[in-house]
């Protein structure tokens, strides 16, 4: 099919790269990510174009935090830009004269984990990303699947705790409010407030106040042995292990792959996660265990998904 061009919408930069069909990147570019949805129009044209330099492409894929129609064309929702029914393939398609398919950005990452990561050998698998919230992907017999309207997949709004903490979509109780990158800091300020002799280590990292806790001071302060650092991991993997189970019930995966900024953690995040899930697997102890893995292509996968989805066919074919 040629090279692909994977295009990843970032809070800070929107990144774009080359990528053969071996789902190996051959060039980058990098811009500034703006802050009107026109003005990140232009940006991932530009970006494209300067990933473009050089190479034959055939085709580009856009990574977007939001909630993408089947079609691959419109976001009908992005919670972090004013995209509203944005025709999103159209706009890009106009600027840089090439074919475009959008993608949910945590289908992008899935699906690269899938075909070049941890997924490797796998028919089914279902992904989660643990970042500042919690994303998914549902790979079934070996295809993506986005349901009717294209929006399957948004793990982090299961309704977990019914009445519990105000999700930002609006609703309560969401499982990313319990398992994500701030649920994590939020279970560290909360037990560094109410031990704060278990969290030296954690309070020093930072301002000396529970207040002034960040995400990076509770993975650095839990690889030191902090207690209350460690237990925060801990009470966050009960939390991912639990929904994991849940979902095994659903869609009986061979494997579940842990990415995000969190797994990047590696076993101080996976082991206690594998712990829960068999802990809150429904017949655990009689029934095939499906594997808990790591995601192997880091920040790089929603990029090199989004390249490769890109090659596929019309999913609505």
């Amino acid at each position: 099919m040629g090279l692909t061009i994977g295009v990843d919408i970032g809070g800070t930069k929107i990144a774009a790269g080359v990528v053969d069909e071996e789902g190996t990147i051959l060039s980058t570019h990098k811009v500034p990510t703006p802050g009107t949805p026109e003005e990140i129009v232009d940006a991932i044209a530009s970006a494209v174009e300067g990933a473009r330099a050089g190479h034959d492409i055939v085709g580009v894929g856009i990574g977007a935090a939001g909630y993408v129609n089947r079609q691959r064309s419109e976001v009908y929702f992005a919670p972090n830009i004013l995209w509203r029914n944005e025709p999103l393939k159209e706009k890009v398609e106009a600027r840089v004269g090439l074919p475009v398919v959008v993608e949910n950005d945590a289908n992008a990452a899935a699906w690269g984990e899938y075909k070049f990561g941890a997924g490797k050998g796998h028919r089914n698998v279902i992904c989660i990303t643990l970042g500042t919230g919690l994303g998914g992907g549902v790979i079934i017999g070996n295809k993506l699947r986005r349901g009717h309207f294209g929006v399957a997949a948004e793990f982090g709004h299961i309704r977990m705790v019914p009445d519990g903490l105000l999700c930002g979509c609006g609703s309560q109780g969401c499982w990313e409010q319990y398992a994500s990158g701030r649920a994590l800091v939020r279970y560290a300020k909360q037990r560094a407030n109410a031990t704060p002799d278990q969290a030296q280590t954690l309070l020093a990292l930072g301002d000396g106040t529970p207040e002034g806790i960040e995400g990076k001071h509770v993975s650095m302060a839990a690889r030191q042995g902090d207690r209350v650092a460690v237990d925060s991991y801990r009470e966050l993997a009960r939390w991912v292990g639990a929904g994991l189970a849940d979902l095994a019930s659903l869609f009986d995966p061979s494997a579940f792959i842990v990415g995000g900024g969190l797994s990047d953690e590696g076993e101080l995040v996976l082991g206690p996660i594998r712990k829960s899930y068999r802990r809150w697997l429904v017949g655990g102890n009689w029934r095939p265990v499906a594997e808990v893995l790591g995601a192997q292509l880091g920040n790089k996968a929603g990029l090199v998904g989004a390249a490769d989805l890109a090659r596929e066919p019309d999913p609505i074919m």
